[in-house]
């Protein structure tokens, strides 16, 4: 089984310029969720939207070719796929001549369904969208909406996940709201080093206390775990302590070696957030 010590992260490495899928790291999804409790029938849908803004590869003549790739890997998928396993996969198309970019996005689409699913079968493909360099104009920067936590001007005093610091008002009505803080970090587990990010919590039901919330959020900030796990023990723990009927989690972390990753988590059946970066991506 591939553990994240085994990957290449925080370790010297060579970057090869020829294709070469075999980079690919996959890393179970499995043993994470199982200490969140988390079964095999998932409490929640959705994906996690990748940007990869380092993707170059050579045309048939030679010529360089570069274009942005928004990636999009299901949640129920049996890995994750480490990053800088992604980062030298894609690096490994630099000296690479293909046809031309639908021959590079079949290969991509290809190999990373397969990393996905290793070992099991496959549900449904990652997806896989290139935008052209004549496009890149159009590609827009948002802000999450909804109203920011980060307007309160309060004590934090927890800086390890607190889910004790969640509460909702149970014995009230059910409110819908969307709620936001750009006061997201965590840290990677196998080098320590920070991950960036803002946070987007919509939900039906009772509402829920605000301060607590933020607190909780801020809570991750030592706390050392994968984007895509941070996201499910949020959603895990607003939804054991808070009971909303209806509540979705979305992340958008800032990037780091050219990929920005932004899990989201639904209890609902919705259309998947439009991968748009924010300001600090």
């Amino acid at each position: 089984m591939n553990l994240p010590q085994h990957s290449s992260l925080g370790k010297v490495t060579t970057y090869p310029d020829q294709y070469d899928a075999s980079l690919l790291f996959p890393i179970p999804r499995a043993a994470q969720r199982t200490a969140l409790g988390i079964g095999v029938n998932l409490p929640f849908l959705g994906a996690d939207l990748w940007t990869a803004f380092e993707l170059s590869w050579l045309g048939a003549r030679g010529k360089p070719e570069v274009a942005l790739a928004h990636l999009t890997v299901p949640c129920e998928s049996i890995h994750i796929i480490e990053s800088k396993s992604l980062k030298l996969y894609l690096n490994s198309f630099n000296g690479t001549r293909f046809a031309d970019a639908t021959e590079v996005h079949a290969r991509l689409r290809s190999d990373l369904t397969e990393a996905a699913w290793r070992g099991g079968v496959v549900q449904s493909s990652v997806g896989v969208k290139l935008l052209a360099a004549d496009a890149f104009d159009r590609e827009p920067i948002y802000e999450l909406d909804g109203l920011s936590l980060d307007r309160m001007d309060l004590d934090c005093e927890r800086y390890t996940p607190a889910p004790e610091l969640l509460s909702a008002a149970c014995d009230e009505a059910p409110v819908s709201e969307v709620l936001t803080s750009n006061l997201l970090r965590s840290n990677c587990p196998v080098t320590g080093q920070p991950d960036w990010g803002g946070v987007q919590i919509s939900y039906f039901g009772p509402q829920i206390d605000q301060a607590g919330l933020l607190r909780y959020l801020v809570s991750f900030r030592n706390h050392q775990g994968f984007h895509e796990d941070c996201v499910e023990r949020m959603f895990m723990d607003i939804q054991a302590r808070c009971q909303p009927h209806k509540l979705s989690v979305y992340a958008r972390y800032t990037r780091r070696g050219g990929l920005d990753i932004n899990p989201f988590r639904t209890s609902w059946p919705q259309a998947l957030p439009v991968n748009h970066r924010n300001a600090r991506q």
